[in-house]
């Protein structure tokens, strides 16, 4: 098996936006979906979207900043399937823009729930994944921490300490058979749909010098490198961020 067929996938944030278009193709391509998301009625339109095309689910309302809720939601997985293959950190808490000067304590502490978050899923799906001698992580970072885009400044702060968890991660759980890897996508989001709406003439001036000339789409751009991650295929791969928004960031 080299693709993720009867493989128990967990995605955070799965009720909309990038979670969701992951699910769907993961899904579809023969994954069981643990769609985990803090509000109940994204999770069972994700649900029911999965059964409309056949693929096997299960909907789990979690709160990524509660330490509680994720071992919970972990043991209702394992209770479930009896195995728990992949996780999938998509889920982010967010503030308003501000500039690096007028940030408060507050908006680190909100951006950095994420932070611990996917620090507590990991440690959570660790033991299941060492048990087995095998495990796929994929955590979700941003092309803002990487390059430090201004008024992000704690947003970009906690994505790029989870890409410092992915690469700790990385190093101390493979021989454990645990692959980690991050995503850095550029895709149609519904965040990214209402920012581009309140910003036009700053979206229209990105996108003038997009390489593609579109932003992606979750489900069909996004998913199969999500798929990738989450298979046999990715062996020999971790540690790594994958930049997956159509060459719109683009290093020397």
């Amino acid at each position: 098996m080299t693709g993720v067929e009867g493989r128990v996938v967990v995605i955070t944030g799965a009720g909309q936006g990038i979670g969701r278009g992951m699910a769907l193709h993961l899904g579809r391509n023969g994954a069981v979906v643990v769609v985990v998301d803090w509000k109940s009625h994204r999770v069972e339109r994700t649900v029911a979207d999965l059964e409309a095309v056949g693929a096997t689910s299960l909907g789990l309302t979690c709160d990524i900043t509660d330490h509680r809720s994720i071992l919970d939601m972990v043991t209702a997985t394992t209770d479930g399937f009896g195995r728990l293959d992949a996780l999938i950190n998509n889920a982010h808490t967010f503030t308003a823009k501000s500039s690096l000067a007028d940030i408060e304590d507050s908006d680190i502490d909100t951006n950095h729930a994420t932070v611990k978050g996917t620090l507590w899923a990991m440690q959570a799906v660790h033991p299941h994944m060492k048990d087995a001698g095998w495990g796929r992580i994929v955590n979700f970072a941003s092309a803002a921490g990487i390059t430090g885009m201004a008024e992000y400044g704690a947003y970009n702060a906690a994505k790029e300490a989870i890409r410092a968890l992915t690469r700790t991660a990385a190093r101390e759980w493979g021989r454990d058979g645990i692959v980690v890897n991050a995503i850095a996508p550029g895709a149609a989001s519904k965040r990214g749909q209402e920012a581009a709406q309140r910003n036009e003439a700053e979206f229209r001036e990105f996108m003038r010098d997009h390489p593609m000339g579109r932003q992606g789409d979750p489900e069909t751009d996004i998913g199969p490198v999500a798929l990738f991650l989450c298979s046999d295929a990715c062996r020999f791969l971790t540690g790594q961020t994958f930049m997956v928004d159509g060459g719109a960031f683009l290093w020397a």
